[in-house]
């Protein structure tokens, strides 16, 4: 088992999930938001898994940024969708340390393109 492909699979159908909720229900803007950023990070994960198989290389550097993404997504959409749904989120300042830890992820995907240029 891949667990790069496990996330992608995971964050597809999370967003499929909280899609179909926010437009049936009564979650509002926040949880399409969380929904949202779910389903674009979904292709993200298979291409990381995609890419760390084909250039061994980068596998630290692959783990670090699919971590930092993960982490991330959790923190942002869970805070959102807890908000949505519970009227509290995660705790103070999760959503925003959640997407500066998304930021991060996508920083370490430049780094690793400008490092490995060959």
């Amino acid at each position: 088992m891949n667990p790069i492909i496990l996330l992608g699979g995971v964050s597809g159908l999370l967003g499929v999930a909280a899609s179909a909720y926010a437009s049936h229900g009564p979650a509002g803007p926040q949880l399409a938001t969380a929904a949202n950023f779910l389903l674009f990070h979904a292709p993200v994960f298979l291409a990381l898994a995609a890419l760390q198989g084909r250039e061994g290389r980068c596998l630290s550097q692959s783990v670090t940024v699919t971590t930092l993404l993960a982490m991330g997504l959790a923190l942002f959409c869970g805070d959102l969708a807890l908000r949505a749904t519970l009227g509290h989120g995660l705790f103070t300042g999760a959503a925003p340390l959640g997407g500066g830890t998304m930021m991060l992820g996508w920083a370490g995907i430049i780094v690793s393109a400008i490092r490995h240029r060959g």
